[in-house]
């Protein structure tokens, strides 16, 4: 039995374990496919090899112009690895894939395809073109998108997801947020939501969502905002109010706190500059202390800043347990010299950090997303339960953990990357093993006996992979690593994640690099108010497809809303206003940049604020 795909406003849009309806569906006669309301040519001739280049892969791609369903080919080309596919309306494009040809070969090596899903939409149209998840999907959601408004306090120009550009307000009810997290719960895996926007502190219920999420099982919940209703709180009401409304979504349950921070300087980061220390501060005083900066990543805008970006993260680390970086995904129609202008993936990201901290964290110190996989595999055979799997294509992202030095000051004084005191690659090798091994075990006779031997032996092989000599002082990394293997829970994890700063980045794609191999393998997806669970690359890179065409028919048009609800909550009246000036009039503001800025940005002549 399935269910139509188009629905109307529902509570509960999909009950009971039905297959949806696919969003698409092929026609073999026109060879079009055919999606909320369009009709999408596909095929087009395979791309060639020119002088100088070595062929990589073949993948599928879309025609940024048109979106027609493309062959391509991935190649070499001067050490840097490309994509193109031609369409036969819109010619050849070639896109820059990833900066470095040896980081690409060296992820590779990792390379996990993941273990399937549980299939929410029929299969009636080529990837990406039935996105639900479909049968074709690799990868279960390891962490849930769960847009809970579009309405924001900001208007930024290169935004245009918030209300008033939109033309409407998209708002689920409780209901729908409950549907929409049992649907998630069906893939039987840990759940991880991370509540997003627009501004998600601007629902007054937002510690209501937060509660429910925790009520339906949902055991890491992130909030993603740019931080600045901490700051506005702090002055338009007052210090002990900001701390209230943080210790509120931390009691309900926020685990962390996803906040965009572009720059350290005026100039780099013009959003929340001014506001992020008494954001920062109002965490600390609430005992929100897991907090992860999110900088997008635009050549020529803060490329410069990546380190001072890790630094400022090391200095309150205290509060902010990560840096993930997000190289800027590029919207809208772009000329080539103007995409090479600013263009910015992974290895750039890398060799970035690893010159603007002076080699100290080496682009050999990353490793790509599968490698949770490969922990993830390690974990099952040991326990014979599958709880998440990260096996991601190796082009989406990468990471590392860094343990920082800090002086008296406070300052960061030195990174010591865990690949200098512990073997990553060695161990690595060794896990994959020892899954064979426990796997083999457990279809033979006593394989509960069998497994706590194996595991034993594994407990005491973990010293062999330190470097004693160079493991930061007050650093028991093997004590760690058992406790993350032994207990298996979330409280391990995060004991390891206190102890040393997790950076991280990941390269969400635009029409011009568009990798159908990348969607595939996709675990990052957003929940839909139809039932549906779509990857973040087709979700907001085929907007028109997704996104906007699916939540507009659940939203409410602006003077609709003003009408229900007056005009508070939208427009002028909602709208942040900043006052440099007395942003800038406390001490906390220069203690939270001191020994990253200098004085003079901050308050000399160069000033970038004015």
């Amino acid at each position: 039995m399935t269910v139509p795909y188009q629905k109307e406003r529902a509570s509960n849009p999909l009950a009971d374990d039905t297959v949806m309806e696919a969003p698409g569906e092929y026609d073999p006669k026109t060879k079009t496919i055919v999606i909320a309301e369009k009709r999408i040519k596909i095929g087009g001739p395979i791309p060639k090899l020119k002088d100088g280049e070595k062929f990589v892969a073949y993948t599928t791609s879309i025609c940024p112009y048109c979106l027609r369903l493309l062959p391509a080919i991935i190649f070499e080309k001067d050490n840097k690895i490309y994509i193109r596919k031609v369409c036969p309306e819109h010619g050849e494009i070639e896109e820059l894939y990833f900066g470095d040809a040896r980081t690409y070969y060296r992820f590779f090596k990792y390379e996990e395809e993941g273990v399937g899903v549980k299939p929410y939409v029929q299969l009636k149209a080529p990837c990406p073109f039935n996105c639900g998840l479909c049968p074709l999907h690799k990868n279960h959601t390891a962490l849930a998108n769960l847009v809970v408004t579009n309405r924001c306090d900001l208007s930024c120009w290169y935004c245009f997801f918030y209300a008033e550009k939109m033309g409407y307000v998209y708002e689920p009810t409780l209901d729908q947020i409950r549907a929409m997290i049992r649907q998630y719960k069906k893939q039987g895996v840990s759940m991880a939501v991370q509540i997003t926007g627009g501004e998600p502190t601007l629902r007054e219920d937002l510690p209501e969502i937060i509660k429910l999420l925790k009520e339906e099982g949902v055991t890491h919940i992130q909030l993603n905002t740019h931080g600045i209703t901490f700051a506005r709180l702090w002055f338009e009401k007052s210090p002990e109010e900001a701390v209230r409304y943080a210790r509120t979504l931390r009691e309900a349950g926020v685990n962390t706190v996803y906040m965009s921070f572009d720059g350290v300087t005026p100039r780099a980061n013009p959003k929340n500059h001014w506001e992020v220390p008494y954001t920062l501060e109002v965490f600390r005083k609430a005992g929100m202390t897991s907090v992860v900066l999110v900088p997008t990543v635009i050549k020529g805008i803060n490329d410069q800043e990546l380190g001072a970006i890790v630094k400022f993260a090391a200095k309150h680390i205290d509060v902010v347990r990560g840096v993930n970086f997000q190289p800027v995904s590029l919207t809208g129609r772009m000329k080539k010299d103007e995409r090479r202008k600013y263009r910015v993936t992974i290895p750039d990201v890398l060799r970035w950090v690893e010159e603007q901290t002076d080699g100290q964290i080496p682009m050999d110190a990353w490793f790509p997303i599968p490698v949770a996989a490969k922990f993830a595999y390690f974990l099952e055979a040991v326990s014979g339960e599958l709880k998440v799997c990260m096996g991601n294509h190796p082009a989406c992202g990468s990471a590392t953990y860094v343990f920082v030095e800090r002086g008296a000051d406070g300052l960061p004084k030195k990174f010591i990357p865990i690949t200098e005191f512990f073997d990553v690659e060695g161990f690595i090798e060794y896990m994959d093993q020892k899954t064979a091994e426990l796997r083999k075990d457990s279809e033979s006779f006593g394989s509960k006996f069998r497994k706590t031997i194996r595991l034993a032996t594994i407990v005491k092989d973990l010293p062999k992979f330190t470097i004693k000599e160079k493991i930061p002082k007050d650093l028991n990394i093997t004590k760690l690593l058992v406790n993350v293997f032994i207990k298996r829970n979330y409280e391990a994890l995060g004991e390891l994640h206190y102890r040393l700063l997790f950076l991280g980045n990941m390269h969400f794609m635009d029409q011009y690099n568009y990798d159908v191999e990348r969607v595939m393998r996709c675990n990052i997806h957003y929940l839909m108010p139809d039932g549906r669970i779509v990857p973040f690359c087709a979700y907001n890179v085929l907007n028109d497809l997704y996104r906007d065409y699916v939540i507009k028919k659940y939203g409410i048009p602006l003077e609709e809303y003003k009408k229900k609800y007056g005009g508070k909550g939208i427009g002028p009246d909602v709208k942040y206003v900043r006052n440099i000036k007395l942003l800038k009039s406390t001490p906390i503001y220069y203690e939270a940049y001191r020994g990253i800025v200098p004085d003079e940005i901050l308050f000399g002549k160069k000033d970038e604020a004015k």
